[in-house]
């Protein structure tokens, strides 16, 4: 039996819509509105075929360069061979969406921007570096007045 390649080939899975994700496609999706710029996710939605990314690209995040009336056009790296080449896909709006990639990053520089300019106040030093989280401090565990008990379950009994 030969194997077919063609090019929705792979995708049973990847463009299916998820459990009680079926059935119209929530307004939100045609109302947000794309700069350029923007950090979007591709992920393709099998409902509507018109303007699907080809399969390499699902779940794949760029950035916007183009904006068209129903469409956008997305920068994404793709993986040739031992380099990464810049591809320029466009695709509906319905396929694509915001990353939260940037949220925490963001989020950060602000926290950081508030602490050194209170520190510059108080006039203390300030390290801004992330640390990693430290392994939990050391406990015991005492069987005094907290026996160990075996569990089994229940037999199960037809009682009409």
């Amino acid at each position: 039996m030969g194997h077919s390649a063609g090019l929705r080939a792979g995708t049973r899975y990847a463009f299916s819509r998820g459990f009680k994700k079926r059935g119209y496609i929530p307004l939100s999706t045609y109302l947000r509105q794309y700069k350029v710029g923007d950090i979007v996710d591709v992920v393709a939605n099998g409902a509507v075929q018109k303007g699907m990314p080809y399969k390499v690209y699902h779940g794949k995040t760029g950035v916007i360069y183009n904006v068209t009336k129903s469409a956008v056009g997305v920068i994404l790296y793709k993986q040739v061979g031992n380099r990464y080449i810049e591809k320029r896909v466009n695709v509906r709006i319905e396929h694509i969406r915001l990353s939260r990639s940037r949220e925490d990053f963001l989020s950060r520089v602000k926290e950081n921007a508030e602490k050194m300019k209170k520190a510059k106040t108080e006039g203390v030093h300030m390290h801004l570096k992330r640390q990693p989280a430290m392994p939990r401090e050391a406990r015991t565990v005492t069987t005094k007045d907290n026996y160990p008990e075996s569990i089994t379950p229940i037999p199960y009994e037809t009682t009409i």
